[in-house]
């Protein structure tokens, strides 16, 4: 028997987690390399995947994100940094990329090395987010461009195209604005403290100085909260005193004789009616003692204890009401533009689609009934002998009458440029092709409202920052067509994806177990929901102050859920992202052109005649 060969990367990577241990002076630290987002929580890092083929890109990368990461565990402090941090988005944004820039910069005077390792890091992350497409000022995030200068005056290395460009961009405005702060960079780098001070008042010249909330360093700030907590316990003693004089029942000396007599009078009434009062109470059935109001009702039907801070800003809302009929169409046009070369290849598999499914539809009917539709064809033989009875046919059901299938679509950040396009006009054909099969089709898509939280976190911020929120960004679930709707209506809607400034964070668990509700409401036999993603839930946001894998998690649950109660049959597609990890019925594909094949062949697949897909697809109807 052969002893399995030792994956070729596992060496690098052994190596890479030391060296990155002994930089970020943590022996303790846990690193792992995963397809998910790279980060840092607590004492676990989370690096980019090697494969065994240890591509110059992977391994430049994988230790770029290791030294920045290192470094922001070596010279970050949490408690000082949620000292300053900002109230408002924009300015917790430029602060948390300031603060990366400082940390990087301090790693570069003491390592000289890390600098250019990172400098990969930076180049991937800018290409990514497209920085170098960005012409107008008005599309390039501030923060980041904060973030690169910053990093740039204070270590004087060149930047990498893509966040050079946005520097560009936004440098002029930013000198003229808080030239004179900048001016004192390198002298605040060494303490954090003083370095947080000293980006509050980048952020004040920059204009957000609304967005800063109090001041952290006021002198009188905990003297104020002492002297209003004295005052309370002042009131409260003096309540109290006057509540037990009340209690005693001591009159005043001033009090008449009469008075004292009426006094005593009313007292004996009051006691005489509480006394009936008990009384009708006691004879009361129990069955009509007032009730205790219910719990609440969890917000996960697969996880109890998951948890949205707030969910009073989340949204589920229809397309058509996130932008005018006019713009819709312009980004429709917009969208069969760039995919005109693509629609051909796509439009093929979905007419072979089509085939094999109306192949299964051929009409069939069932002959020699005593009712059902008069079969004309046989009438001569009743001519011929009256004593022959009337013959009657009816058509069989076809398998994919009563059948719906729903595509949930990634509208995330990483989604955007090609991907989110391919997927559009995928949903659109395929909404089209089954639509000509009888098969009824609903296409959502699900982000949120804001980058890094949005009014869930400003009210979380405002209430003290309790421990442990659960979720803390705001939803939005949105329907581009219903499953009811002509595809000719809802046309114009999947052009929304192409919306600048859409996409954002993607929360997949709540997203599914959404998508799962609305199956479950509907009247068909048959239920399909295929989930197309491209990577492992992500908000900054939720996962900064609760457990690293809180969202993975949830998604667990809830596809452990849909796969055990069978009322859906649940398959996923992920684009560059392992689901099968996650779904039983999955498939990833590395390339974003190979969607419409996946898709297709997936649907068709279910819908195929083979024994034992028809048996497992039987047992799971005879299940449900």
């Amino acid at each position: 028997m052969k002893k399995p060969t030792e994956n070729p990367a596992d060496p690098f990577k052994k190596a890479l987690a030391e060296a990155t241990k002994v930089m970020a002076d943590d022996p303790e630290l846990s690193v792992s390399y995963t397809v998910d987002p790279s980060g840092l929580s607590g004492d676990a890092m989370r690096l980019p995947q090697v494969s065994r083929r240890m591509t110059r890109d992977e391994v430049l990368l994988a230790r770029g994100t290791a030294d920045a990461l290192a470094l922001r565990h070596k010279y970050h402090d949490n408690a000082t940094h949620a000292r300053y941090a900002p109230a408002g988005d924009m300015a917790r944004d430029i602060f948390e990329a300031m603060e990366t820039a400082r940390c990087e910069a301090m790693g570069a005077r003491d390592m000289p090395g890390t600098a250019s390792n990172i400098d990969v890091k930076i180049s991937n992350d800018a290409a990514r987010a497209g920085f170098d497409q960005i012409t107008d000022r008005a599309e390039a995030p501030l923060a980041n461009a904060a973030g690169y200068l910053i990093r740039q005056l204070a270590t004087g290395r060149d930047l990498p195209p893509g966040a050079q460009n946005i520097v560009d961009l936004w440098q002029g405005f930013i000198e003229e604005q808080a030239g004179g702060t900048l001016d004192g960079l390198k002298a605040k780098l060494a303490d954090q403290a003083d370095f947080a001070r000293f980006t509050r008042q980048v952020i004040e010249d920059l204009g957000y100085g609304d967005q800063l909330g109090d001041d952290p360093d006021a002198p009188d700030h905990e003297d104020d909260s002492e002297d209003d907590q004295s005052e309370e316990d002042q009131q409260d003693e003096e309540g109290g005193e006057e509540q037990s004089q009340d209690q005693t029942g001591e009159a005043d000396p001033e009090q008449t004789q009469d008075e004292q007599q009426d006094a005593a009078e009313a007292q004996v009434s009051m006691d005489e009616m509480a006394d009936e009062e008990m009384g009708e109470e006691a004879d009361m059935p129990d069955g009509e003692a007032p009730l205790e109001p219910p719990p609440p009702a969890p917000l996960s039907d697969a996880d109890p204890d998951y948890r949205a801070y707030e969910t009073e800003f989340d949204e589920e809302i229809a397309a058509e009401d996130l932008a005018e009929p006019a713009e819709l169409e312009r980004l429709r046009a917009y969208l069969d533009q760039q995919l005109e070369p693509l629609k051909g290849a796509v439009g093929r598999l979905a007419n072979k689609l089509q085939r094999r499914l109306q192949a299964q539809q051929n009409r069939s009917w069932l002959f020699d009934l005593e009712e059902g539709i008069l079969d004309a064809g046989r009438l001569a033989r009743v001519v011929a002998n009256p004593t022959t009875p009337l013959s009657f046919k009816i058509e069989k059901d076809t398998e994919f009458r009563d059948t719906v299938v729903t595509l949930l679509l990634d509208n995330s950040g990483s989604m955007r440029g090609r991907p989110i396009s391919i997927a559009a006009i995928c949903a659109d054909v395929l909404a089209r092709t089954l639509e000509r099969c009888d098969v009824k089709v609903e296409i959502l898509g699900f982000t949120t409202r804001a980058w890094k939280g949005g009014q869930s976190r400003e009210k979380w911020l405002g209430t003290g920052r309790p421990q442990q929120p659960g979720r803390l960004n705001d939803l939005r679930h949105i329907i581009y067509k219903r499953a009811d709707a002509p595809w000719r209506r809802a046309r114009e809607n999947l052009g929304l994806m192409m919306k600048e400034g859409l996409l954002k964070e993607n929360i997949d668990g709540e997203a599914l177990e959404w998508a799962h509700r609305r199956m479950a409401m509907r009247p068909e036999a048959r239920k399909i929901l295929m989930v197309i993603s491209d990577g492992a839930p992500v908000d900054d946001s939720t996962l900064s102050v609760n457990p690293a894998n809180y969202l993975e998690k949830h998604l667990r649950d809830v596809i452990a859920m849909i796969e055990k109660k069978k009322w859906v049959e649940l398959l996923a597609i992920g684009i560059g992202h392992d689901v099968t990890r996650y779904y039983d019925r999955a498939v990833t594909i590395t390339d974003v052109e190979q969607l419409a094949g996946a898709m297709t062949e997936q649907l068709a697949a279910l819908f195929d005649h083979d024994p034992r897909a028809r048996a497992r697809f039987l047992g799971i109807r005879k299940a449900s």
